[in-house]
Formats: C-alpha cells, sequence, structure tokens
C-alpha cells in the first residue's frame, strides 16, 4: 500500500521552531521527489522544499533561509525543519511524493501548524 504520513505539526510561538517528518511507504525513494507544501482556507496550496535522492533541494520563496529541507533515503522519509516561524506559516503541511519519470503524484494526509499572532 503505497501511503505517506506526516508527523510533528502543532503549535510554535512566533520565532520558534518545528521539526516535520514524512515516512513514505510502498514506494522506492529512488524514483520519487519528495517534499512538502502548505495550504490555507481559501487559498492554493503552495511549495515549501523539496528534496531529490540525490540531494537537490529547492525552497519556495517564503521560507528561505528559514527552513531547512533533509531527506534520508535510507528509510524513505523526508523532513522539515522550520525555525523562525511566523503567524503567516501557519496552514496544513502536506508531503508529496512526485515520480519523476511520468509525474504521478501522492499526497500525505496533511497535518496542522499553528502559529498565532
Amino acid at each position: 500500500q503505497v501511503q505517506l504520513v506526516e508527523s510533528g505539526g502543532g503549535l510554535a510561538q512566533p520565532g520558534g521552531s518545528l521539526r516535520l517528518s514524512c515516512a513514505a511507504s510502498g514506494i522506492s525513494g529512488s524514483f520519487y521527489r519528495l517534499g512538502w507544501f502548505r495550504q490555507v482556507p481559501g487559498k492554493q496550496r503552495e511549495l515549501v522544499a523539496t528534496a531529490t535522492n540525490r540531494g537537490v533541494f529547492n525552497y519556495g520563496n517564503s521560507v528561505k533561509g528559514r527552513f531547512t529541507i533533509s531527506r534520508d533515503n535510507a528509510q524513505n522519509t523526508v523532513y522539515l525543519r522550520m525555525n523562525s516561524l511566523k503567524p503567516e506559516g501557519a496552514a496544513v503541511y502536506y508531503c508529496k511524493a512526485k515520480q519523476y519519470q511520468w509525474g504521478g503524484e501522492i499526497w500525505g494526509q496533511g497535518t496542522q501548524v499553528t502559529v498565532p499572532s
């Protein structure tokens, strides 16, 4: 069964930190780019960060310098370290696996991150 399971969301104060994890099962990580996206009600889902299995990273402009994505290929897990959190960073964070060759996508169920203003 193909599955992405996120964990690590919760409440953080402005300026605080959280670490998200996403464990992928049922897929071979070497064929997928793993990443994080976020969404707030009424807005489109936006890129946070992605990581290839070869260590190529990409970040959304709003998180550069504050968030760090990392990937454990052996564990088929991707992490997102979020520092200096801002209230506008509050959202549901989704993990995504995108197949390199065919572009097929798999999404996790999402984890809520709350940063009060």
